[in-house]
Formats: structure tokens, sequence, C-alpha cells
């Protein structure tokens, strides 16, 4: 097996992906001659020609609009927002059009679009660069919210993703792009949407993350074990829909649990997993469910290691909520 990182699993996914179905195209800003602002589609336009690696204008409306129709006319479009802070120009058509294009026609048509843009911080983009929105879209419905943590997810969801008839939004975090390597299968593997991984089995506490804070979870989790606390750490790579059954039975098992989070603590996605899991886990529960986040402001350029949910502050927090007592 190869030793790639995201970027290459996630190139690989689409050749292999272009190569078997006549249907999938690519779009976006820079994603035809230059390869993609990180080099995503490097290649690509090479192979496959202009008409199936198409370079479009710095109008992210448009390109997911063009997506839709598309979609609706038996293609199957993978368009790339170059940067998550730049998809609000398409939310309405992400979230007005597409989320709900299946339901409003009544099954008529379907939705086969896979949107790749990268998230989150970590690489000195300031606040326009740096964003986690997933939130913002799990909560309009409709969607399928995908947020890989290392390459050998990033391909085979990547796959499922684009075999898929319904509207994706593939998250993948850039300040892990090259950081996170592993040895990943070459050819044709799928990874099911939907389904958490189970990264470390424990029984002191479990620990939720995804993206590149798995990465700063693991880190904090090794250390922990060290101090005796046991946590069992979970990278749920399917945001939405969650893998609740994983989810719930780590918590009936620890009893206790921690949601690391690089968006902003109010309203993100760390938030409805702590209803969810008071809903389900009540009785189970022996502390208040822990929520390790960004903070509730823009994302900030000079003190960017100080606003991400790094190692230090995880393990701060588990220690806390392992000592917790009512």
């Amino acid at each position: 097996m190869a030793e790639w990182n995201i970027i290459q699993a996630v190139n690989d996914a689409l050749r292999l992906e272009m190569r078997r179905d006549p249907r999938v195209v690519v779009l976006g800003e820079d994603v035809g001659k230059f390869g993609g602002v990180f080099r995503a589609t490097a290649g690509l336009y090479e192979e496959f020609g202009p008409d199936r690696v198409i370079d479009t204008p710095l109008a992210e409306a448009g390109i997911v609009g063009a997506a839709i129709g598309m979609a609706m006319y038996g293609l199957r479009p993978v368009p790339e927002i170059q940067f998550s802070d730049f998809i609000y120009p398409a939310f309405d058509q992400i979230v007005n059009e597409l989320a709900k294009l299946r339901y409003r026609s009544g099954g008529q048509y379907s939705a086969p679009v896979v949107i790749r843009t990268p998230v989150g911080g970590g690489i000195k983009g300031g606040h326009y660069h740096s964003q986690s929105p997933e939130a913002l879209f799990i909560h309009a419905g409709g969607l399928q919210i995908v947020c890989p943590s290392n390459p050998v997810d990033a391909k085979g969801l990547l796959i499922s993703a684009i075999r898929g008839n319904d509207p994706v939004l593939f998250m993948e975090p850039k300040r892990v792009y090259r950081a996170s390597r592993g040895e990943v299968p070459e050819g044709d593997y799928t990874v099911p949407i939907g389904a958490a991984r189970v990264v470390r089995e424990g029984h002191g506490l479990t620990v939720l993350a995804w993206g590149a804070m798995l990465h700063e979870a693991e880190l904090a989790c090794a250390q922990a074990s060290e101090q005796g606390l046991d946590p069992e750490l979970i990278d749920l790579r399917t945001l939405w829909p969650l893998d609740v059954e994983t989810v719930t039975r780590s918590v009936r098992k620890t009893g206790r649990c921690a949601i690391v989070q690089e968006a902003p603590r109010t309203a993100g996605f760390a938030a409805e997993i702590s209803a969810l899991l008071q809903e389900r886990c009540f009785t189970s529960l022996e502390a208040p469910v822990l929520r390790i986040t960004g903070w509730d402001t823009p994302f900030p350029y000079t003190l960017e290691n100080d606003y991400l949910p790094l190692a230090p502050r995880i393990l701060k927090g588990l220690r806390g909520l392992a000592a917790y007592q009512p």
C-alpha cells in the first residue's frame, strides 16, 4: 500500500471515480490547469480534459448552482469551494435548493452533488481562511456532512459520497492535509457514511472529535492514559448522519463524555451532541457533558494557538471531567 497524505488520497479518489464513471465532473476555482490551491485536483485536467475538469469564475453561488443543474440532468458533479469561508455566497443554493431538491420534487429528482471544501484553522490563514461552519449546514437538514481526519477515511468516504444519490458537504481539514499520513489501499474501496470509528478503547471517559481536532484529542488521550484516566476516543468521521449507536454505547459504558470541536462554542455541533446524550444517556451520565471548543469570536490570526482547542487544553478538560463528583 502507498503511504499518502489526505491531499493525495482525495486526488486518487477523484481520479478513480472519474475513470469509473464518465458522469463524474469536477468544477471550481483553479481546479483545472493549476490543479487546485492545495493541489487536490492536480493532474485531473491533463487526464480528463476541460469538459470534465472545469475552471470557473470566482462565483460560489454560480459554481453550486451549475452543479445542481448538472446533477438534475444526469451528471455527478464534485464542485470545490476553495475555502469553506467562501461558501456563504452559495449558502442559498445549498440549503434552499440542493438540500431540498429530492423532498420538493417528491423523489423525482435526486441530488448527487458532493461539495468539497477545506475547513478549519492552523495554517495562519486568519479569520477569512480558518472557519468551521459545519453546524450551519447540519441545521439546514437534507445534507450529509463528512469530515475525515486521515487519508484512509478521506479516500473511502469521498468515493462513497460520489456514488451516493444525496448531497454531501465533504469538509477537508486543511491543517492536517499533509501532516496526516498513512497507508492507503490502492484501487477501489469505500468507507460507509454514517459510521464512526473507535480510535482508542477505554472505560474511564468518552472523547468525541473529528477532522484536525481528532489528532489533538488523540495526543491528549495518550497523555491522559498515562495518568490513569483510561479515555475512549471516537472519530465521528460523519457528522450527519451521526453514528448515534456508537456514541451512546460508549457514553453508557464510561458515564462521562467530552466533545472537542474547533468551531465556536455557542450553537456548535458539540451542543447538539450534548443534548442528544442528555436525552439518551441521562441515567448513565456521572458528570455534565464537557465541550472543549473554539471561542465565540472571529478566528484570530495572531492568537491562533490560543483559539484552537489543542492537546494541553483538552487534557486539562479531561482531568476536570474525570475528577467531577456530583
